[in-house]
């Protein structure tokens, strides 16, 4: 059997990438995280019967709509903008 027909291989990398998210924040490792996790929950549920193009395939595509769901709901918001009125350094 082919370590990525195995769904706690998924998670594993799922965990590797929500470790990296803590490490370097970028919204970006979160994204793949959800995506290994999404691919170790098809995986364990016996979903797909893909091989190793298949299921990297299946991962990117997870991942980056995973990516894009995090992005418009916890995302900057369209005309949103920071305005500061008072500077740090005033007393």
């Amino acid at each position: 059997m082919q370590l990525w027909s195995e769904w706690w291989v998924w998670m594993c990398i799922a965990v590797v990438f929500a470790i990296l998210e803590v490490v370097i924040p970028a919204w970006v490792f979160l994204g793949f995280a959800l995506g290994a996790a999404a691919m170790g929950g098809l995986v364990a549920l016996n979903l797909t019967s893909l091989g190793l193009a298949g299921s990297i395939l299946a991962f990117a595509v997870l991942s980056v709509v995973a990516y894009l769901v995090l992005r418009a709901v916890f995302g900057l918001k369209h005309g949103q903008v920071k305005i500061w009125d008072r500077d740090i350094n005033e007393n």
